[in-house]
């Protein structure tokens, strides 16, 4: 059975070059057959020549193209209204302010160029409030949305989780998702609009569930001390004999059995019931005894194909050494999956695991590695694709940079 097209296919997105959450949200709609032209900064005479600039650090690059724009000139912002009635997503990675600033507001000038446009606006903190004005970074938002308190052992000061939950759940994937909701709604409508996404309110909104158990058992204790955030023994990791890990989920009753089955603790030696918090340190200490016995090959042995909910903590350097672990698209639809990440995936036999790997070829480095994407480079090619322009024919090379041709009628 063939499948249909990526449901994004034929969508055109302009992205403003920024950091991580922006190229996330590009490279999530670029996964799912849209085509992305970022905008670079030019480099004078090095970008649009036979021999392109290095890649940037942005690595979230997989399947862009790349044009270089100054945004200090008037004739290179001419070009971008000029690109605005032949795209549908812009995406607007900068600090608030910055496109106004530049002439390219999205309600009062984008839209007006294109109504059906949907500009996808990513910041920070919130565009209102005593933060608007602030720079900052991943922990800074989660910081001021609750969520960091939350992270971390009772004994230790809030750890930062990387930059996974603020820059990439709370802020790139959540503006990916306003923005094939506004697409979604502009079928219904046949506008666009501007879709505003934040990192706090994203992630205090990924932290729902905890956040509605305050006053309830499961969390409502300080950090570190309730059932899901690293105080429960049966809901923790523990290391091995050979200094790797195991994780343990086993809140069930029937999944506890197994678990203290599989480390041959008998459960008549228990101090009491386990929900019982001050037989939590009994547990623990068992635990850590027992896992310290044995390597983690020898527990996975023991766990492995069981339902204890004990399973590695594997890391990303074993999983890139393992043949049978590929990378895939973030969520799989069975008739128009995403496009493949992994090579060979259109060979998979079966239909399931087939819509699960993705459609077409895989990319360099199979999700991995990346080279990343240097400025200017597929993205004049691209241009002509789009709407038939050429150097010469529609816009001009000055600096490094692309311009509207004088006198081109676009």
């Amino acid at each position: 059975m063939s499948s249909s097209p990526p449901p994004l296919t034929g969508i055109r997105v302009l992205e403003f070059a920024g950091l991580a959450p922006g190229p996330f949200c590009g490279l999530l709609l670029s996964d799912y057959g849209a085509t992305v032209l970022r905008l670079d900064r030019p480099i004078p005479n090095s970008t649009h020549t036979s021999t392109p600039p290095p890649p940037t650090p942005d690595l979230l690059t997989r399947r862009k193209s790349s044009i270089c724009i100054d945004l200090k000139s008037p004739s290179a912002l001419s070009l971008i209204k000029s690109l605005l009635p032949h795209v549908d997503v812009v995406i607007d990675p900068f600090r608030p302010g910055v496109l106004e600033k530049n002439g390219l507001s999205p309600s009062d000038v984008m839209l007006k160029i294109n109504p059906r446009l949907v500009v996808g606006r990513m910041t920070g903190f919130r565009r209102d409030g005593k933060y608007k004005d602030m720079a900052g970074h991943d922990i800074n938002y989660i910081a001021v949305s609750g969520v960091l308190s939350m992270l971390g052992r009772s004994h230790e000061k809030p750890f930062a989780p990387g930059n996974i939950v603020g820059d990439f759940a709370g802020g790139g994937a959540v503006c990916f998702m306003g923005i094939v909701l506004a697409l979604f709604g502009r079928e219904r409508t046949g506008k666009g609009q501007v879709v505003e996404a934040n990192m706090v309110d994203g992630a205090a909104y990924l932290a729902s569930m905890p956040r509605l158990s305050l006053d309830k058992p499961i969390w409502n204790q300080k950090r570190g001390t309730n059932t899901l955030d690293g105080g429960c023994p049966y809901y923790d990791t523990y290391e091995t004999k050979d200094a790797r890990f195991m994780a343990v989920g086993a809140l069930e009753p029937q999944f506890f059995a197994l678990l203290l089955k599989g480390l041959d603790v008998k459960p008549d030696s228990l101090p009491g019931p386990r929900e019982d918090k001050r037989n939590w340190p009994w547990l623990k200490e068992t635990f850590e005894r027992t896992f310290k016995s044995k390597t983690r090959a020898e527990w996975e042995e023991i766990f492995d194909g069981t339902d204890a909910c004990c399973t590695p903590v594997i890391t990303q350097h074993e999983l890139k050494e393992d043949v049978s672990f590929d990378q895939r698209p973030i969520v799989t639809l069975r008739d128009s999956p995403g496009f493949a990440i992994t090579n060979g995936a259109d060979q998979e036999s079966d239909q399931a695991v087939k819509a699960a790997k993705g459609q077409g070829n895989g990319v360099e480095g199979e999700g991995w590695s990346t080279e990343g994407l240097s400025p200017s480079v597929g993205g004049e090619e691209l241009l002509e694709n789009w709407i038939g322009w050429k150097r010469g024919r529609g816009y001009e090379l000055v600096n490094g940079g692309l311009v509207r041709q004088e006198g081109a009628k676009l």
